[in-house]
């Protein structure tokens, strides 16, 4: 094998970053192209507006939970696995209804998200064991909130040594398993835990 760069292996020619054009450094990367697509805002609504064009209120009107990757479906809210998640098995708690604000959520509504939440950290931890967890909500843009429109409380799942050098140096998430698989261990789990989906009744 070469020695240094510009040079080629036993196995063939190798393109080392420095005979790269506009490549100043020695750098390694890991390019994550999948990625522009969330930064490029794809499948975020073009307006507030409920409806089709937020996710939060097609996933639950499809009628299909698995295609929608939705977990979990209550009276006045839902469990939804994020599409672009932080931690496997990150998962978001919605209300059914097109609803900005925490403070606007009707009573019925903020108990069933708590609720929710409560048992998504109880099906967490009885399917993936974590050290702990992230829970909270991103109000407005300003906030950080993905889609602002549409109130959804997160609840990551974390383990000792779950930030490494990849997100930091890297820029890119190691997610090691399939989300459609995760849905289903969740969505498992919860109905051996707590029984069958309750019946909606503002969906």
């Amino acid at each position: 094998m070469s020695s240094g760069p510009g040079g080629a292996d036993s196995a063939g020619d190798v393109e080392w970053v420095e005979d790269l054009p506009g490549v100043p450094d020695a750098l390694q990367r890991l390019w994550t192209p999948h990625r522009a697509v969330y930064i490029g805002g794809q499948g975020k609504p073009a307006d507030s507006g409920a409806g089709p064009q937020c996710p939060f209120c097609r996933a639950p009107s499809t009628g299909d939970d698995e295609a929608s990757l939705i977990v979990r479906r209550g009276a006045t809210a839902f469990v939804v696995l994020n599409l672009y998640p932080y931690n496997p098995g990150h998962l978001l708690v919605c209300p059914y209804r097109h609803v900005a604000g925490y403070v606007d959520t009707t009573e019925d509504e903020a108990v069933e998200i708590a609720r929710l939440t409560k048992q998504a950290v109880a099906v967490l931890g009885g399917v993936s064991a974590p050290a702990g967890f992230n829970i909270g909500m991103n109000q407005g843009d300003v906030a950080g909130a993905g889609i602002a429109a549409h109130l959804h409380q997160h609840v990551v799942p974390r383990w000792l040594g779950d930030a490494n050098f990849l997100p930091i140096i890297g820029r890119t998430k190691a997610v090691p398993q399939l989300l459609s698989d995760t849905r289903r261990l969740l969505a498992d789990a919860w109905i051996e835990l707590y029984g069958p989906h309750q019946e909606v009744t503002n969906a």
